[in-house]
């Protein structure tokens, strides 16, 4: 759902923009400017280096060159300025304000290899006394729209509350980087040569730079001045610009959406996405299951990955034992594996509803951190004397 177009106001972007000479100007030329990095980007602080006599400056990276400078670039702006709603010459000025960011290239690369996932340490970074203290406070303010987002859509309130806590610690960190320069980094500039095992994602990044300025010219944003990660994911919920076209919502009914600025607009926008996206009231997201000893028995069960393709008879056809409400569950399961270090992996049966949360994510680790956190903030709510959910939701998990 979007609100029917506006064209963009000049006053917030061709006041100044056409003004610049696109080939000379010396802002256009200078290497671009160092952003902020995520909550994802943080790392170990370097070890400082042994002192010596002579210290040798560093080597600068090459700066990568700017987008007005660009043929490719602005070869894009001419193709697709109509189609997308733009004037030809304001396509050009928008994308020659845009900066690559060589922080965006180095954080869509996956990490090193070798480095063993850990379920433990990832649960930690999420289900923890602060951002559960900060849930509640959340669900306590929004109490009325995520009831009123669970009675639409089906989702219960705790999903929903949890997703944004743990995309954006409840709107305390909602990314850094410019969008446009992020999705231009990653459509003009995907990291080459790829490591082993890693995909060019640029087509997908390339639409979703489309998309973003579709968006920016129906909802009259500035499309140089709105933030998000370093994938081009904005507001409370982290929606990129494709989803928030096609699956946010003005929940808030003022007449406009507003994932960045309403809280509101962005629970009844995840709530309609997991919806669309297969979720099934009242089924919980796992079940408990006991694995083979037998290594190609396990592989067999774990060859479809999160998508539920096995039902609870295949499943102990192999020799897995599966809880009693897994073993009546009516639908297809996946076995699901979260490696622990160098511990033994945990495991469990995922339904069609742990395979809708990994549309918002693609990950098993995030999932389950998402789940793991919406049951407890549920127990800490309902510890606290509130209203607990509501029986239509179900648990999240079956024992």
């Amino acid at each position: 759902m979007t609100v029917p177009g506006r064209p963009l106001p000049r006053r917030l972007l061709l006041q100044s923009l056409l003004s610049v000479p696109l080939a000379i100007s010396p802002l256009l030329a200078a290497p671009a400017l160092a952003q902020p990095e995520t909550k994802t980007a943080t790392k170990p602080h370097a070890r400082p280096a042994a002192r010596t006599k002579a210290k040798a400056k560093p080597a600068k990276p090459a700066a990568l060159p700017a987008y007005g400078d660009r043929a490719d670039v602005m070869a894009f702006a001419d193709a697709e300025a109509q189609a997308l709603g733009y004037g030809r010459e304001e396509l050009r000025a928008v994308l020659a304000l845009a900066r690559p960011q060589p922080t965006v290239q180095r954080l869509i690369l996956p990490g090193p290899p070798g480095q063993a996932k850990d379920w433990g340490a990832y649960r930690l970074r999420f289900v923890e006394p602060q951002r559960l203290q900060a849930g509640l406070a959340f669900w306590a303010e929004h109490e009325a729209a995520l009831a009123r987002a669970e009675a639409t859509y089906g989702v219960p309130a705790e999903m929903i509350a949890s997703i944004i806590g743990v995309e954006t610690f409840y709107g305390r960190i909602m990314g850094g980087f410019r969008v446009l320069d992020a999705l231009a980094t990653l459509t003009f500039d995907y990291p080459s040569p790829l490591p082993p095992g890693a995909r060019d994602r640029s087509p997908f990044f390339r639409e979703e730079l489309r998309q973003f300025l579709i968006l920016a010219r129906e909802n009259g944003l500035d499309p140089l001045a709105m933030k998000g990660s370093y994938a081009g994911a904005m507001g409370w919920g982290q929606f990129m610009p494709g989803s928030w076209r096609r699956f946010a919502v003005d929940f808030d009914g003022d007449g406009h959406i507003d994932l960045i600025n309403s809280p509101v607009d962005a629970i009844g926008s995840v709530a309609h996405f997991l919806r669309e996206h297969g979720w099934q009231p009242g089924m919980p997201t796992h079940y408990e299951v006991q694995v083979p000893n037998d290594t190609a028995a396990r592989a067999q069960l774990l060859i479809s990955d999160v998508l539920p393709q096995l039902d609870a008879k295949q499943f102990e056809s192999v020799g897995a034992q599966l809880s009693p409400q897994g073993r009546a569950h009516n639908g297809p399961l996946a076995l699901i594996e979260l490696q622990m270090g160098g511990a033994a992996p945990v495991y469990v049966a995922g339904t069609q509803n742990f395979y809708t949360v990994t549309r918002y994510n693609q990950s098993s680790y995030y999932a389950m951190a998402v789940i793991e956190f919406a049951n407890t903030l549920a127990s800490w709510r309902k510890a606290t004397g509130a209203r607990s959910p509501s029986p239509a939701s179900g648990p999240a998990s079956g024992n």
